[in-house]
């Protein structure tokens, strides 16, 4: 199969599709690889790395998008991408389609194999692909969360520590999953006090043993979220619900009761984000301010780290990679129930049920296209 790696184009992402070693693969399995220009740069691997890994440099992205039947980003596809896009080409990526209604009419008009990152499933309901970023927006989101907080930054000046004589920060984290609980444990790191709430008490158990009595666990209902929003110094959206978009725990109506100078760091956005004030941001703007309270929603957090998220990523997706290049999407698919989870769009038709339901598209069922 020939596979195609453009350079992500969405503001300031710089991480890439596959690296230099997973190129490689790919090549030991007989395939071909054409890399875009540049498109490794913000991981510091050179064209020659792609290159003495075996694999082809396209000029541009129109080039690689023509030469490739797989194209395998990280992000989202662009509108001048997604204009790039052929019928029954494979794309592999995120799409978090449920929130971005343009995305998926273009997907469907392109008639793409449209393959999502997100929704590829492993055993007990585990999201593989979703988890190595996860892990590293829940770390980052402290680091983010600290740096609002600064009075320069339009918070309301605390330090997340403390210091002997002042009481830290108060953190409450949405969610005890893959976010949640990396949040919660570099957030014990720092001193601050910190509330993981979510409505699953195993996840709460498995919190409480993972990091004892320096985390409070609380059940997630509308009294204690909100009790928890009006104490809070920092809030950590890490609410998920697969494929779907995310639930508006935080409404609009409390935040003049927050804290000024609070921060909410919503890293549910790329699903529509779990605060009904949230809107996606950049890494170039990160925040703005609604009734006193910070918002941070960049929609891209791990790019801000993208050598540890791109290798972290393609431990994960490699195995993927190469079951599709190897067998065909249809095979691959056929063999493997968790990948064929991910298939969000295929023939002009949306295959995730999720997103049929929060966009009003019909569910097609993706054994009916293979």
């Amino acid at each position: 199969m020939r596979v195609g790696v453009p350079k992500e184009i969405k503001n300031h992402e710089y991480r890439v599709g596959l690296t230099p070693a997973s190129v490689r693969e790919l090549v030991h399995h007989g395939h071909a690889v054409v890399v875009q220009s540049g498109a490794g740069a913000g991981i510091g691997a050179a064209d020659a790395d792609y290159l003495a890994a075996g694999a082809g440099i396209g000029a541009d992205a129109v080039q690689v998008f023509a030469d490739a039947e797989m194209i395998v980003k990280v992000k989202e596809p662009q509108p001048a991408e997604r204009a790039l896009l052929r019928a029954e080409q494979v794309l592999f990526t995120y799409l978090h389609l449920a929130p971005d209604p343009d995305q998926c009419r273009d997907l469907l008009a392109s008639r793409a194999t449209c393959i999502a990152y997100e929704t590829v499933t492993g055993r007990h309901g585990a999201l593989p692909l979703l988890a190595p970023m996860s892990e590293v927006a829940g770390r980052l989101a402290v680091q983010a969360g600290a740096y609002c907080l600064e009075r320069a930054h339009g918070g309301m000046g605390v330090l997340l520590g403390g210091v002997p004589g002042v009481p830290p920060a108060r953190i409450a984290i949405l969610g005890a999953g893959v976010v949640g609980s990396n949040a919660a444990q570099i957030a014990v790191g720092t001193g601050a006090q910190v509330v993981v709430l979510d409505r699953s008490v195993d996840a709460l158990r498995r919190i409480d043993r993972l990091l004892g009595a320096r985390v409070m666990t609380v059940f997630s209902n509308r009294d204690n979220v909100e009790r928890e929003l009006l104490a809070a110094d920092l809030v950590i959206g890490a609410v998920l619900i697969p494929g779907a978009a995310a639930p508006k725990l935080v409404t609009r109506a409390m935040l003049p009761r927050m804290k000024p100078g609070a921060v909410i760091v919503d890293v549910a956005i790329d699903q529509g984000g779990c605060a009904e004030s949230s809107r996606p941001t950049t890494h170039a703007e990160p925040t703005y301010v609604v009734e006193g309270v910070v918002h941070y929603c960049v929609a891209n957090m791990p790019g801000g780290v993208p050598r540890t998220s791109t290798y972290a990523l393609n431990h994960a997706t490699l195995p993927f990679v190469l079951a599709l290049a190897d067998k065909g999407w249809k095979q691959a698919l056929r063999d493997d129930p968790y990948l064929k989870a991910g298939l969000n769009v295929c023939a002009g038709q949306v295959t995730c049920a999720e997103v049929a339901e929060a966009l009003g598209y019909p569910a097609v069922a993706p054994d009916s296209l293979l």
